[in-house]
């Protein structure tokens, strides 16, 4: 269930109001979030614009936010040499369509939430943590974007959530199928969750 509310916030964020803090990879959040914004007011001035017109537009976006091949390799770890390439490859499209299939509507339900963004934290040369706070009504919530630089733009790799981090989750959970099943059977498993079979 934990994993559940750390990608519903994850999704979320992309459609809350930003703080601006100095640096890079902070912009680059900010303005992927700016995207998703113009997308929902467009929507909702034109009404014949259809939730599947603004799930696709945001589908787009986040593809270009999110790093959906590392965010694979991460989640494998080492089990990520056991997939051939083609498994490889379509492990990749099946952990994305994972993400934005079973949490894509939490996105349209955008309330009043607001993110604060506090810092960026070096990980390493080519890997930063931006560090921000989702307000709620009852609760400020501690937001963790961990990004990494490919070619001349920031992309993110993970979230963590009250310190629960999305790709060591989905880690968990994949070991545990791995330990038994074959990675053919993994992506049985993926493929019946996002509604393939």
């Amino acid at each position: 269930m934990k994993l559940m509310h750390v990608i519903i916030l994850m999704f979320s964020l992309l459609l809350v109001p930003l703080k601006s803090y100095a640096g890079v990879a902070t912009d680059t959040v900010k303005a992927h979030v700016d995207e998703v914004l113009n997308v929902l007011k467009t929507s909702s001035a034109e009404s014949d614009t259809s939730d599947n017109v603004k799930k696709e537009e945001i589908r787009k976006i986040a593809r270009r936010m999110f790093d959906f091949t590392a965010m694979a390799k991460a989640t494998l770890g080492k089990n990520w040499k056991k997939l051939d390439k083609e498994q490889q490859t379509e492990f990749i499209r099946l952990l994305r369509s994972m993400l934005e299939n079973a949490y894509i509507n939490k996105i349209l339900g955008y309330t009043d939430e607001k993110a604060v963004f506090i810092r960026e934290r070096s990980l390493s040369s080519s890997r930063i943590e931006v560090q921000s706070n989702l307000i709620t009504k009852n609760a400020e919530i501690p937001m963790h974007y961990r990004m990494l630089r490919t070619r001349d733009e920031w992309k993110v790799y993970d979230v963590i959530i009250e310190g629960i981090s999305l790709i060591k989750n989905y880690r968990t959970q994949f070991r545990q199928i791995l330990a038994k099943q074959s990675p053919s059977e993994l992506l049985e498993v993926m493929r019946q969750k996002v509604g393939e079979i």
